[in-house]
């Protein structure tokens, strides 16, 4: 039998499920990002939302820990985060 890997399944109610997401280095994506992840995952710690900017300088990785509470949560949050020109990936 040759079957595929399978992805590992999580377990929702998820605490600290971790999303990256890759922006232009601009203070209004800064605060779209947060806007987008206040609205999808209330009551997030944004003390741990970590910060880092590539060598050139053009573009801010952004990390956060959530709540992670179901496949309709994250795939709303991951949508709406793509759909902004500004946003070149979320992990």
């Amino acid at each position: 039998m040759n079957r595929e890997p399978q992805p590992p399944k999580i377990e929702f109610p998820c605490e600290d499920y971790m999303i990256k997401v890759v922006r232009e280095a601009d203070d209004q994506v800064h605060e779209f990002v947060l806007e987008v992840m206040r609205r999808h995952a209330p009551g997030f710690d944004e003390e741990r939302v970590t910060l880092r900017e590539s060598k050139s300088g053009n573009f801010t990785s952004m990390t956060f820990y959530i709540l992670a509470t179901g496949k309709p949560q994250l795939q709303a949050l991951f949508e709406e985060l793509k759909a902004h020109p500004s946003i070149h990936m979320v992990l």
